[in-house]
């Protein structure tokens, strides 16, 4: 059950949160609480609203709500107040909630927590999606910071989402041909065709506080903004295509998952091509005509646009330039895996992502 905050502040303070979309515009709310309910609330912004009686609609949905109110039933209230004609630009009734969250301290944002990087550490591909798991828990249970974690090969691998079919995503004449090792992980999506080198993969393990109020969507963008910046400080202009894509002029150029656990912590994680063996992915893979349907392509071959190309730089470099914007916006420290980490995730490969019963759980 989560604490509430409403109690610490007097009922004469003004109380003031904020948030951006993302491609977005700035909400801001400043508002009181009274008695256990919003009040005196002030929305304002450098979003775009018509018509100017909006505002009051806004204000008005939000003003005697209790403050426990969930951001969802936040954002039905305001869109139950707003004439139907009302336009929007730049942000949301959703935008509104999270801002309406922050300022009761119910919701975070990247700059109200200490981060942590670790970089790139040669693992077996098992021990990967068992240390997703391993740090996710941490972080929800409060034993570690919010930490962005970059994934290094052993050996060749697919990772399959935690629904996809097995039989259905992985030929396993290929992978065998190939010497390809397949494991599951516990964030849904697609399939990740990984050799050394061919890639860059990376975790963020935060509190889901983080995206309190948020649509699964809005999440997203929200949670690699540093990376579009960092691909933009290499001449790449990215952008998500829903629901996981990131994508560029020249095509698809990565894919990203989410998984979120009971204890309050959140995995987001992205894989980006850099320089894919596209024939022998499509001999590992299966990849249907039905999931090409809606790409706008006619193979799979087409959609792998490495960031090699478009760079022009080594994988370790764009890396490099990912880690520092992070470290940049965020004022993260470097980290490390601990021994307990690594035993921990040794457990978990035993126990559960290296068994048959995981990997075939869905056949």
């Amino acid at each position: 059950m989560e604490e509430t905050v409403v109690s610490q502040h007097p009922s004469t303070a003004r109380l003031h949160g904020e948030f951006k979309t993302p491609g977005g515009k700035l909400t801001a709310v400043d508002l009181t609480v009274r008695e256990g309910r919003l009040a005196d609330v002030s929305v304002n912004g450098d979003f775009f609203l018509e018509p100017d009686e909006a505002l009051l609609d806004i204000n008005a949905a939000l003003e005697g709500l209790p403050a426990d109110t969930a951001p969802g039933e936040i954002a039905a209230a305001v869109r139950a107040h707003l004439d139907p004609s009302a336009v929007l630009f730049g942000f949301s009734p959703e935008a509104i909630a999270t801002a309406v969250r922050r300022a009761l301290g119910r919701a975070t944002g990247f700059a109200d927590h200490p981060w942590e990087i670790i970089s790139p550490t040669p693992l077996s591909t098992a021990m990967h999606v068992a240390m997703d798991e391993v740090l996710t828990q941490d972080v929800g249970a409060g034993r570690r910071n919010p930490t962005l974690r970059f994934w290094e090969w052993q050996s060749p691998s697919v990772v399959i989402g935690s629904f996809q079919s097995m039989r259905n995503e992985v030929d396993p004449e290929g992978a065998e041909r190939h010497g390809v090792t397949v494991v599951r992980r516990i964030s849904g999506g697609g399939a990740m065709f990984m050799e050394h080198g061919n890639a860059i993969t990376y975790s963020l393990y935060v509190p889901q506080s983080i995206v309190d109020g948020m649509s699964f969507a809005d999440s997203y963008p929200f949670l690699d903004a540093w990376v579009m910046e960092a691909l933009e400080k290499l001449g790449i202009r990215a952008w998500y295509q829903p629901l996981n894509d990131i994508a560029t002029d020249l095509g698809k150029i990565g894919g990203a998952a989410q998984k979120r656990l009971a204890n309050g912590g959140m995995l987001h994680h992205v894989t980006m091509s850099y320089d894919i063996d596209a024939d022998k992915m499509l001999e590992v893979l299966r990849i249907g005509k039905e999931k090409m349907s809606d790409k706008g392509t006619r193979s799979a071959k087409k959609r792998v646009d490495p960031l090699r190309r478009q760079t022009g730089i080594t994988r370790e470099e764009i890396i490099g330039v990912m880690i520092a914007t992070f470290r940049q916006r965020y004022g993260a420290v470097d980290a490390t895996l601990s021994e307990d980490d690594l035993r921990r995730a040794e457990e978990l490969v035993e126990k559960k992502f290296g068994t048959e019963d995981w990997l075939y759980r869905v056949p």
